[in-house]
């Protein structure tokens, strides 16, 4: 609910099904003290009815037409009364509503609410519009400010993220390269993650596979990667201890590249998002 003030009077605006809304009632105090006169009276003019009906026929598949030419053919009959309550109830009209309570009265869509308007006066339409415009265009800015904090707060996580779960390979010590490893899989195991499948085992023994299967897509990357560059050394005959001191390296540098590049996706990806909602 939200209200604005229109030539010093308050008039309360209603969100229903995503539509603004805007008290009736509030509109007709502008013009009498008798609010209820006053829309009634609004309501049993031929011009209002077929303006009502025109707007049911175009936004509520619900409608009824036949009741409505029956009412569009008593208008202008000096025994011719209409209520909101009878309009509502006769032809399922949904641009018009009422609401007890202490917030209640008669409500009407935006479209509907600035027609009465004009009829109360040409002059509290305009200010009525202007506004309710005003309104609008802050909410909009709340929205955008909104948009924007929220994608502060997503890139600190994804940073903190990052940082909490040390996704960068450790650089190996002498006696880890110096290390002979019987299982080839233990030497790209090392290089990346710095524990053989054995340690991991043994570190996670509730947990049911192995690391790999636990790894995130980056380093499932990498590791097709080091898998690649370990085949060519060994055809090269080049030395467990050397191959895995330069396995290790080329993963951190690797790794840094892929969290790099995963990151600014993410912020491209919520800053797309973000411009759909301004």
């Amino acid at each position: 609910m939200a209200k604005i003030s229109v030539k010093e009077s308050e008039i309360t605006i209603l969100s229903i099904n995503e539509n603004d809304y805007i008290s009736l009632t509030d509109i007709a105090r502008y013009k009498s003290d008798d609010p209820y006169i006053v829309i009634n009276n609004w309501m049993r003019n031929r011009n209002t009815i077929e303006y009502l009906g025109m707007w049911e026929t175009l936004f509520n598949p619900a409608f009824k037409p036949i009741e409505f030419d029956r009412f569009k053919s008593e208008a202008g009959l000096n025994a011719f009364t209409l209520s909101p309550q009878k309009w509502i109830s006769s032809t399922d009209a949904i641009g018009i509503t009422t609401r007890p309570g202490r917030y209640g009265g008669t409500y009407a869509h935006k479209d509907i609410a600035f027609k009465f308007a004009s009829w109360i006066s040409v002059e509290f339409e305009l200010y009525l519009i202007k506004e309710f415009q005003r309104m609008k265009e802050q909410e909009s800015q709340l929205i955008g400010w909104s948009a924007k904090r929220e994608l502060a707060k997503i890139n600190y996580h994804i940073h903190t993220n990052a940082i909490s779960r040390n996704l960068i390979p450790t650089r190996l010590s002498s006696e880890q390269i110096n290390q002979i490893y019987a299982n080839e899989a233990d030497v790209l195991n090392m290089a990346l993650f710095g524990m053989t499948a054995k340690q991991w085992r043994d570190g996670h023994p509730d947990i049911k596979g192995n690391m790999r299967d636990y790894a995130t897509i980056n380093e499932l990357i990498c590791l097709s990667n080091l898998e690649n560059i370990n085949a060519i050394m060994i055809n090269d005959n080049i030395m467990q201890a050397e191959r895995i001191s330069k396995l290790n390296q080329i993963a951190i540098q690797q790794m840094q590249i892929l969290e790099l590049v995963g990151f600014i996706i993410n912020i491209v990806q919520v800053e797309l998002l973000l411009l759909l909602f301004l």
